[in-house]
């Protein structure tokens, strides 16, 4: 086999077409049996490449045959397989273990993790956003422990952080005691509701023919293009969101007025006739308020229909804005609809096929 770590004379030979003697690596059963089932149980990737590589020649591959099914240059096989001569199955094992204890221990991970829930400005830095430059020089403050920055990539991988893309919010201009009143009371209505009387989330999205970007999956050197209809179009949805049954009543307009959402007062209606009351959790927005509106309520809407106001600012506690946010991932993000009939189309065929989907699992 030669010595250990002199491998390239071996590689030279080959690559100028000297034909090689096959590698021939003879061991006792037990210890091929030992060795398959120490790479069952291990998870490190490295380690378990090298118990492939010596179980893959104990079989009778060759050295070139091996490196190409584990798609592994052929120096380290023969790095691997000369380990393992010298050493046996201790020369599997990665040897950088000898390099003292691993920085990236649970008292570090845990310093990680709630270093990166925050922002750099809540450790005096200007710079709004992290990189992992910034985070070693910060855990460096914190624990006294440099690491690479290769080291802080495997490490935000081990605490499962992500780069995403920040939501914007609002504040609520409520006190946190007047919010959590309306909140507990819509809670409280949704919790003792009558079996005759319907709830609902409503809110409204836009449909835009120009459309949105989004993140997607692309192979290195790639960039994908949208094309864009250059002048755009719009339409509304106003929905409702069934509490009980999940299921979602819409209709479509082509401006956000009083007047769509009356369509859609005027829909549940039809779409509930024995309810005794719907009521509806909706947010601030004023055609929610409009004279128009109240002018329904409290006529031949009378008793029919009641409107719950979340507290401003509040779209998290509205459970159709994640509908909304789904129809923008499955539909609208990234779309190559050139005419505004034809991106409805595909919107109204999305809603009908979830409500199907809904019904179905609940039925």
């Amino acid at each position: 086999m030669g010595i250990p770590g002199k491998v390239s004379p071996r590689h030279d030979l080959e690559n100028e077409g000297i034909p090689m003697p096959a590698i021939v690596l003879k061991v006792r059963y037990a210890v091929k049996d030992r060795i398959l089932k120490n790479l069952r149980r291990c998870r490190n990737a490295g380690t378990r490449l090298r118990y492939l590589i010596v179980l893959n020649v104990l079989s009778g591959r060759s050295a070139r045959l091996t490196a190409e099914v584990l798609k592994v240059h052929n120096t380290t096989v023969y790095r691997v397989l000369d380990r393992f001569r010298a050493y046996g199955e201790a020369g599997l094992v990665d040897a950088r273990t000898d390099n003292g204890t691993d920085k990236l221990d649970d008292r570090y991970l845990n310093q990680l993790y709630r270093v990166v829930r925050q922002t750099p400005q809540d450790y005096g830095w200007h710079r709004p956003t992290w990189t992992r430059e910034l985070l070693v020089e910060t855990m460096v403050r914190l624990t006294g422990s440099r690491v690479h920055v290769t080291t802080m990539s495997r490490a935000l991988a081990q605490i499962k952080a992500r780069r995403g893309r920040p939501k914007q919010t609002v504040g609520c201009p409520w006190s946190k005691a007047a919010k959590t009143r309306r909140l507990n009371r819509l809670r409280a209505l949704l919790g003792c509701l009558p079996r005759r009387e319907r709830a609902f989330y409503e809110d409204e999205v836009d449909i835009h023919l120009n459309p949105k970007i989004g993140l997607d999956w692309m192979v290195q050197g790639q960039q994908k293009e949208v094309l864009t209809p250059g002048k755009n179009d719009k339409r509304y949805l106003a929905g409702a969101l069934d509490v009980r049954t999940g299921v979602v009543v819409w209709v479509e307009g082509l401006v956000k007025t009083s007047h769509l959402f009356l369509d859609l007062l005027d829909r549940l209606l039809r779409e509930y006739p024995q309810a005794k009351c719907l009521h509806l959790i909706l947010d601030n927005y004023r055609i929610h308020k409009s004279e128009i509106i109240l002018a329904a309520l409290s006529g031949y809407l009378a008793g029919r229909i009641e409107l719950h106001f979340l507290p401003p600012y509040c779209p998290d506690h509205n459970r159709i804005e994640r509908v909304w946010q789904d129809l923008h991932a499955n539909v609208t993000r990234n779309h190559r609809c050139t005419t505004m009939a034809t991106l409805m189309e595909e919107v109204r065929y999305y809603l009908r096929k979830r409500n199907r989907k809904i019904q179905r699992v609940a039925g």
